[in-house]
């Protein structure tokens, strides 16, 4: 609030009044007088400035370095307005919301030195009535003359204050104080604190969005760089200057990529400063170092100018990463949701945390629906690939050029390539299921891959290198089958190197119970059901049954009970054993052993996919072979 001029000589006879006698006349300023009285009750000196509420040294320092930007920019603002400050016998102040003096500009402040002011607290409890405390209180600027501060010392000139104020929120408070009474051309000084305020509060919001998009930048999962005509890298975030390190930038102390970069003129930064842009080519950058392959983007600043263009890359490894882990390829198990406190699957457990560590290939053999997968994924958890891909091939499914192509990828053209399996799990893991069915071909070829390290899609002759770790299953013995000829003795040679055997259910039947609650649990939670309880006589059927189909056969009986059981208890006679599919291939060949499992699915894709252990997509084949239709919205 600018107030207009007001004679000095009745403000103050209204101050000794209220001060003297306690009467305050009603042509004081509401907002003066309810600060008067608060400065009374408070018990503030009206003699001298109480500067003893201060922060240590320590502490001012510290709260100076956090608002470090705003106290440096007023004083470069207001330096060029130093000629105007000594003429009216000004003082800077810029105080906090805890009205704390953070940095004093020019002139003493009545008398005090910046040094003996800085760090003082100037509240309503500290000095009473100042224009600091009304504008802080009101969120307003205002104009308070001498005679109405209550601190006498403080009456010698006028006091202007306003709140810089960002996004709403006020930020500081900027005062300008008058040293001695002069005429002053008050409009001038009034617009004066208003463009320094209206200044500050756009370089903080300024301030603050260039923080928000380093902050982005830098969060991004790939290198930015603004590059200059000549190869000067004018900036780079984060990643970007983690790679300008790798590939030599900062050793040889040069931030020219022409210098480390040894095909720079054939890269798409060159077409770049010709005015054309690139978007999401695989470029290869060659470094005295290393060869890097990378996704690339680059855009010039502005169309038809060759001044600098903007990079955006990112290494084609990191790339399959990252959509990897959107496509859902995780983990979903870890070692400890494997349900089992026998001795049997107990001892399982732990090798299998052994062999999770120790980063060699592993190989699962164990009886159709022992758990294979699951432990798959709690081995690729419990090791130092957790971070990377998880990626499933079951090599029964289709014919065998498709797998070739699935697992080394596939050129259609120079235009057209697509990642196999392999290049997608690097940095990570590659679960082979079935594979025992993998042909002596693809299995030599995947071999040799394993041991180079390099992979080339088909119809292509570029090398690439990978870095997987696989994990196969296999539900027969396959030592047996490399003996017979059936599978690759080299590739045998490979994954063999830690070899972890699945028991069957039945000879582990103390984990049953509890097996059998986890997976009614899983059941509850997946549909968003009440879980269900296993009554004791229906888990001693359980128990003394062989299970030929394992964990899978037990998981499809407790599925077929959960949802055909009324209330919340399972007895012995909800579960019924003799009616659920056997886990064999049965299903493949014959319609009515299918139909039996559509039926006990309830017409549900989802759940019979499950039940079978096959994709969705391998379902939907044999739905349309039978003649069956899937339900809607299943």
């Amino acid at each position: 609030m600018i107030r207009e001029h007001r004679s000095r000589e009745k403000l103050e006879s209204y101050y000794r009044k209220f001060t003297e006698e306690g009467v305050m006349d009603p042509n004081v300023h509401p907002w003066v007088a309810e600060s008067w009285r608060r400065s009374r009750e408070l018990g503030v000196s009206t003699e001298t400035m109480d500067v003893s509420h201060r922060l240590s040294v320590e502490e001012l320092r510290k709260r100076q370095t956090g608002h470090g930007e705003a106290i440096s920019y007023l004083a470069r603002l207001s330096d060029g307005l130093r000629g105007f400050f000594q003429k009216y016998n000004l003082s800077l102040l810029l105080v906090d919301t805890d009205c704390v003096v953070l940095k004093s500009y020019f002139f003493p402040f009545y008398q005090k030195t910046p040094g003996e002011i800085e760090g003082v607290r100037m509240g309503i409890k500290e000095v009473g009535t100042s224009s600091i405390s009304l504008s802080l209180e009101h969120q307003a600027s205002f104009w308070l003359f001498g005679p109405e501060m209550w601190v006498r010392e403080c009456q010698v000139g006028d006091a202007c204050s306003t709140p810089v104020q960002v996004e709403g929120e006020t930020r500081y408070i900027m005062t300008l104080v008058f040293m001695t009474q002069t005429d002053i051309p008050r409009d001038a000084v009034i617009a004066l604190l208003l463009t320094m305020k209206s200044a500050l509060e756009q370089h903080i919001m300024d301030v603050l969005r260039s923080k928000a998009e380093e902050a982005i930048l830098n969060a991004a999962p790939f290198a930015v760089y603004h590059i200059l005509s000549d190869g000067e890298v004018a900036y780079a975030n984060c990643l970007g200057r983690k790679r300008l390190e790798d590939i030599g930038v900062e050793k040889r102390k040069a931030s020219n990529l022409k210098e480390v970069i040894l095909n720079y003129s054939h890269t798409p930064i060159q077409k770049g400063f010709e005015g054309f842009a690139s978007y999401n080519e695989e470029v290869t950058w060659i470094t005295r170092e290393k060869t890097y392959e990378d996704i690339t983007t680059v855009v010039p600043m502005e169309k038809d100018s060759s001044d600098s263009v903007v990079v955006v890359s990112m290494p084609i490894e990191d790339l399959r990463t990252l959509v990897a882990h959107a496509s859902g390829y995780t983990a979903k198990y870890s070692l400890n949701s494997m349900v089992g406190k026998g001795s049997i699957f107990s001892g399982v457990k732990d090798k299998a945390a052994r062999v999770a560590r120790n980063g060699k290939h592993v190989l699962l053999q164990g009886e159709a629906g022992t758990g294979k997968q699951r432990m798959a994924h709690g081995i690729h958890q419990a090791s130092d690939r957790a971070g990377g891909p998880l990626i499933t091939l079951r090599c029964g499914d289709g014919a065998p050029e498709l797998l070739e192509q699935e697992i080394f990828g596939l050129a259609l053209c120079r235009e057209s390539s697509h990642p196999g399996r392999l290049e997608l799990a690097s940095g990570g893991t590659l679960f082979l299921d079935e594979i025992e069915k993998m042909p002596m071909n693809v299995a030599d070829e995947l071999a040799e891959v394993l041991l180079t390290k390099k992979t080339r899609r088909l119809g292509e002759q570029t090398e690439r290198a990978i870095d997987v770790r696989i994990i196969a299953a296999c539900d027969g013995d396959l030592k047996r089958r490399v003996e017979r000829s059936l599978f690759s003795k080299k590739l045998y040679g490979i994954i063999s190197k830690s070899v972890i055997r699945m028991p069957t259910l039945r000879s582990r039947r103390e984990d049953i119970p509890g097996l059998a609650a986890h997976i009614i649990l899983e059941l509850a939670q997946q549909h968003q059901m009440e879980p269900k309880l296993l009554l004791p006589e229906a888990e001693e059927k359980l128990r003394n049954y062989d299970w030929p189909g394992n964990i899978k056969q037990l998981q499809a009986v407790l599925e077929q009970a959960f949802f055909h059981t009324w209330g919340r208890k399972i007895g012995a006679g909800d579960i019924n054993i003799v009616g659920i599919i056997s886990s064999d291939d049965r299903w493949k060949r014959d319609r009515e052993v299918f139909l039996c499992a559509w039926q006990a699915a309830g017409g549900n894709v989802s759940r019979l996919a499950n039940l079978l252990g096959v994709s969705r997509v391998t379902l939907y084949r044999y739905l349309k072979k039978y003649g069956l239709e899937k339900k809607q919205g299943k």
